[in-house]
């Protein structure tokens, strides 16, 4: 009576923690074109299991515990699905090219990765970096490449 209700619900659990850590999963798939998120979805999946568990455990007959999770579980889908367009749409986009910032490494640096703290507007973080040759802790460096959340860095 319950488990249909508790599948859906911890499958929606799982595809939100998956999209918070990873992002809108159906934005990585090319599902739906944008049109469908992800996210929502989830939410609609365990705002349904949880109160059809919720409303079957009242003693109701069955059909209602569905009919109103289903309700319930597109109203969580909608409001959350306005929620995620009304912040994607208010996010800044792209960050800041860091190409040009000097800084300081904070581990010794090589091709396999370390860590750069930059001075720079807004760089209040260390960063992880990679560069050519072997650089030295504590040496001075130049970002001379931005890629994704890591920066190339040379001695400078």
């Amino acid at each position: 009576m319950l488990l249909p209700f508790l599948i859906v619900g911890g499958v929606g659990l799982v595809l939100l923690l998956i999209s918070l850590v990873l992002g809108d999963i159906l934005d990585h798939l090319d599902v739906g074109d944008g049109a469908i998120s992800g996210t929502a979805l989830s939410v609609g999946l365990v705002v349904f299991g949880a109160s059809g568990a919720l409303i079957a455990t009242t003693g109701l007959d069955l059909v209602w515990a569905y009919v109103l999770a289903i309700v319930l579980g597109i109203a969580g889908y909608v409001l959350s699905a306005v929620v995620v367009r009304n912040l994607t749409n208010s996010s800044d986009g792209v960050p800041a090219s860091a190409v040009g910032l000097s800084g300081i490494t904070r581990s010794d640096v090589s091709p396999a990765g370390g860590e750069v703290s930059l001075d720079g507007p807004g760089e209040i973080e260390r960063r992880l970096a990679y560069a050519d040759e072997a650089i030295p802790e504590g040496s001075r460096i130049v970002v001379v490449e931005h890629v994704g959340t890591r920066v190339k860095v040379a001695v400078g």
